[in-house]
């Protein structure tokens, strides 16, 4: 014999419930009213029968229904002692199998949720428009079951051999937009972001790598950073016996920065204005910074000719002669005809005929000339540091921005940090 009961109660797929009502109050939308099926418990205070005081409604968001979105009415069962000295008073029957305390959202519906939002990278807007729920619905369930998840999984964040850093804007924050930021730690040979920490400074590394045990710290033969000051120090402090790699990208960008430079002091002094588009100098400022190989005799010789119009004391084309020379330098197979050759370049840089943005570049290469040279031996960069941080501004651009820190740095974890999904279905949320 049919039991139109027991079906509606595995349609709902609830743990020991009771299904009271199936309606449908607004069309489209679903509204299933269940209470648990539970036994009378005893005082956890002076062990007598405790009594019913009060039937309690709760309404939880649940997953869709055959394309429609679900309320799930529990009605929960609300004790009391019946002693009145007793102080245990009265207590709320809970079942994480159905809801987790403090969340709006059924515990299915939560890991769902977080998963769509975490993995798959959608907006929170996006899975609440489907659930028919509100936004901060969503968004505590997915900080609750990601937090949860991330600190579950023990074993995301393994043994590194190299480890990249690099900045990355977190927020424009107050009336004047003031920018704040934060660091990416990478593991740059498996491309997995590790962890993301509030700001760019040596302290805020220092203290990041201070609480990790001093065996992985030990284990990490290189660090890769950009010609910054900070990540330096911070490296100096905490991973003594590590490598230090300085990022090519960054070594090639800022020889392209001194070159345009050089091209617009120039400019500036020989026409007494800023680029327009008839100069000569303007109209070859993407040639100049286009690597050598790619161009070809057209624009090699519309770039000479340029130069000659537009460049009478040969400054622009010392300049762009070393930028080439620097990225030449990546060409040198052995590791230490690459370092004598990095030490020669820094020091000729700074001879008194270059223009004085070039003599900058020198010193920056004879400062740094240990870490750029590193690459030949390390053969690591931090490209896949930079590939993180477009994963993080993905985020982002699909949250619209953030506000809290907290909800950044998990958002980013769950997306780009390569945590145990499977583990997500055991956790339970904080």
């Amino acid at each position: 014999m049919f039991n139109a009961t027991r079906a509606c109660e595995l349609l709902v797929g609830l743990p020991a419930v009771n299904v009271l009502e199936v309606d449908e109050p607004l069309v489209g939308r679903l509204v299933v009213t269940v209470e648990s099926r539970v036994e009378t418990p005893d005082c956890a205070g002076c062990g007598e029968r405790a009594w019913v005081k009060d039937r309690p409604v709760v309404d939880l968001v649940d997953l869709t229904c055959f394309g429609r979105p679900v309320t799930l009415r529990w009605r929960k069962h609300r004790w009391c002692c019946p002693r009145r000295w007793c102080r245990v008073g009265s207590w709320t029957h809970e079942d994480p199998r159905i809801a987790a305390p403090r969340l709006s959202v059924t515990d299915r519906a939560g890991r769902w949720a977080t998963l769509q939002v975490g993995r798959a990278g959608r907006a929170v807007s996006d899975v609440a428009r489907e659930l028919g729920a509100d936004w901060h619905a969503i968004n505590d369930a997915v900080i609750a079951y990601g937090t949860a998840l991330l600190d579950a999984d023990e074993n995301r964040v393994g043994q590194v051999e190299a480890m990249g850093v690099d900045e990355v804007l977190f927020a424009r924050q107050g009336p004047w937009r003031t920018q704040a930021w934060s660091t990416s730690i990478v593991d740059v040979a498996s491309g997995q972001l590790l962890d993301v920490i509030e700001g760019r400074s040596a302290a805020g590394l220092c203290a990041w790598l201070a609480a990790m045990p001093a065996a992985w710290r030990d284990a990490i033969c290189w660090a890769v950073l950009d010609l910054s000051g900070p990540w330096r120090l911070a490296f100096d402090t905490m991973l003594p016996d590590a490598g230090q790699v300085a990022d090519p990208f960054h070594l090639v960008k800022l020889a392209n920065e001194r070159l345009d430079e050089v091209r617009r002091r120039v400019q500036n002094e020989t026409l007494g204005h800023r680029g327009r588009k008839d100069d000569p100098l303007y109209r070859s400022r993407r040639l100049l910074t286009m690597a050598d190989e790619r161009l070809d005799d057209r624009g090699r010789t519309k770039l000479l000719g340029l130069l000659d119009a537009g460049d009478p004391r040969g400054e622009v084309r010392t300049a762009w002669h070393a930028k080439e020379v620097v990225r030449s330098l990546y060409e040198i197979g052995d590791p230490d005809l690459a370092a004598a050759f990095v030490d020669r370049l820094g020091h000729d840089l700074q001879d008194q005929d270059c223009p004085p943005e070039v003599r900058r570049l020198g010193r920056t290469i004879v400062r740094w000339a240990d870490q750029i040279a590193a690459w030949h031996r390390a053969r690591v960069s931090n490209g896949p540091t930079e590939a993180i941080n477009n994963l993080i501004k993905r985020v982002k651009r699909v949250a619209f921005g953030f506000r809290r820190f907290a909800h950044y740095r998990i958002r980013a974890l769950l997306y780009a940090g390569r945590p145990n999904w499977h583990l997500l279905a055991t956790v339970t949320p904080r």
